[in-house]
């Protein structure tokens, strides 16, 4: 959801990435939460962060306290940011509750990217 945020709010001024600590899939919940924004993941893939190691970011970030823990270093980086946030994946319930879930953390997410890096704050 980050990276599909950061797209749709920074526009040209970044290329992002995503990649988790495992690479599972791009969760049905997430697909529909960004589409209430008018934002498009389906074509998104889960990747692994073995994929990214040898690039240079200006900023990474991890998004949960499981990946941040897990995050290798990237040498290449200028900034990593942490913003300790629940991975909505892990939660259970109805798909309403999941749906919650889900709007939650997008809406933290989008309120760290509009904040600390698409208005050019940074960190």
């Amino acid at each position: 959801m980050a990276e599909g945020l950061l797209r749709g709010l920074a526009g040209a001024r970044f290329e992002a990435a995503s990649a988790g600590t495992e690479a599972t899939r791009v969760r049905p919940e997430a697909v529909s939460v960004m589409a209430e924004l008018g934002i498009d993941i389906s074509g998104q893939e889960s990747k692994t962060l073995d994929r990214y190691l040898k690039e240079t970011f200006d900023y990474v970030v991890t998004v949960c306290d499981e990946a941040n823990e897990a995050c290798p270093f990237f040498p290449g980086a200028k900034e990593r940011l942490h913003w300790s946030l629940p991975d909505p994946s892990a939660v259970g319930g109805t798909e309403e509750e999941r749906l919650g879930v889900f709007r939650s953390v997008r809406d933290r997410l989008r309120d760290r990217i509009e904040g600390e890096l698409a208005n050019g704050e940074g960190g």
